[in-house]
């Protein structure tokens, strides 16, 4: 197809590749067509809406590999659903009674958009797809070219999500500094909550990192400073069932031992069961516009650790969650690597015509390429039988809870 001016928004939540990504793609444009102008809706699909955006000039292009030096987004994101009506209509982004795809589609027609390139996660490809159906099912001649991004690495079918190397490196960076409070209390129970609603896999690879980095450390058990004290203690992920009164008779040696029990947990651990505690207690659960429960109202790091206060006898209790400082980091050399690999995919497939979310497709032997929209869907849950998973819970001396099914 001819291409003569492309599009590109970021949405949703932040992660280490955004930044990266915008560059990538400005860069690769500008190296093998020249001539396509490029665009960037500013706030995501809000932007969109609303008709805000950047032109991308010569400066802009000659200057891109700047972006790979920062984290966040430089055009800015929002969590915007085109689907739902009511959502839009209230924030002031469509008109009552306007349809917001057909308003989206309107804009990109009136900017003489002809490739449409979404970095986002699932909430943002699945309304990229929303929108791709639209698109071809009243004949607008644009197509859509995701890339997916998120630290919780939970999209089907997907291998390996965009910043998620990062955000596990970051998060167990940021642990390094606060699991030095340990000696800051007698009795110290530290709660380090991670990113990851539905999946496991961010809490389980940053315990796996931090403790890679730890074992290159050097301790003076002598004085006080062990590696047994600063080690990981528990883990506890969406997948996996966690009997707590076990697990506290088994952390309870360790504290007695060490004086302090470090744990990692996924924010969506226990969700159900919280949230369920919640509404029996005739307590609103405050949600997004895609449904989701917002987990910072629903809190799972403190009911872990009040779970596991009185059952260890801690004196105190530190919760600390890394997603903000992990999601907003500039891309580590493993993910500007990947970034780079599916941007040029990206941009492929966008002159050949082919719409869709660039990824190694785990049901096409791993084959990097524009995976169909309609195959797209979050909440791949985190496969707990992963061999390296395994050596990190022998390590700490955790015995793997029975697998559960985690609601998408």
């Amino acid at each position: 197809m001819s291409v003569k001016r492309v599009g590109i928004l970021t949405a949703g939540g932040l992660a280490p590749c955004l930044s990266t990504a915008i560059g990538r793609l400005i860069e690769r444009y500008t190296e093998v067509a020249p001539e396509i102008e490029i665009v960037c809706y500013t706030s995501g699909y809000k932007g969109l809406l609303l008709g805000d955006k950047i032109v991308v000039d010569a400066d802009m292009r000659a200057n891109a590999a700047v972006l790979y030096e920062h984290g966040g987004s430089p055009i800015g994101n929002s969590r915007v659903k085109l689907t739902n009506v009511a959502d839009c209509e209230k924030r002031g982004l469509v008109q009552v009674g306007q349809n917001p795809l057909e308003v989206a589609a309107n804009q990109l027609v009136k900017d003489q958009v002809d490739v449409l390139h979404t970095i986002g996660g699932d909430d943002t490809n699945t309304t990229a797809a929303d929108l791709a159906a639209y698109l071809a099912e009243n004949d607008y001649q644009l197509i859509v070219v995701g890339l997916p991004k998120t630290i919780d690495n939970d999209v089907f079918p997907i291998k390996q999500s965009l910043g998620a190397f990062t955000a596990a490196e970051e998060g167990a960076e940021y642990f390094e500094n606060v699991v030095s409070e340990h000696n800051a209390n007698p009795r110290m129970l530290i709660v380090h909550e991670v990113m990851g609603r539905s999946c496991g896999w961010l809490t389980a690879y940053t315990a796996k990192v931090y403790r890679e980095r730890l074992a290159k450390r050097n301790f003076l058990p002598a004085l006080g400073l062990s590696k047994e004290r600063l080690d990981v203690h528990g883990i506890y992920v969406p997948e996996m069932a966690v009997d707590i009164k076990a697990e506290a008779a088994r952390l309870s040696k360790i504290m007695d031992e060490q004086d302090n029990v470090n744990i990692f947990i996924s924010e969506g651990a226990g969700l159900e069961e919280i949230i369920a505690e919640m509404e029996a207690a005739g307590e609103e659960v405050p949600r997004d516009a895609f449904g989701h429960a917002k987990l910072d109202a629903v809190n799972p790091g403190k009911w872990f650790g009040s779970q596991f206060a009185k059952l260890l006898n801690a004196e105190k209790v530190l919760i600390q969650k890394s997603g903000y400082y992990a999601r907003a980091a500039a891309s580590n050399n493993e993910d500007l690597a990947l970034i780079k690999e599916c941007a040029d995919k990206a941009v492929e497939a966008a002159l050949a015509g082919i719409g869709g979310v660039v990824g190694h497709d785990e049901d096409q032997n791993d084959e990097l390429r524009a995976i169909e929209f309609p195959r797209i869907a979050g909440g791949k849950p985190f496969n707990i039988d992963e061999a390296w998973f395994d050596e990190v819970l022998a390590g700490i001396g955790q015995t793997k809870g029975t697998k559960v099914e985690v609601a998408h």
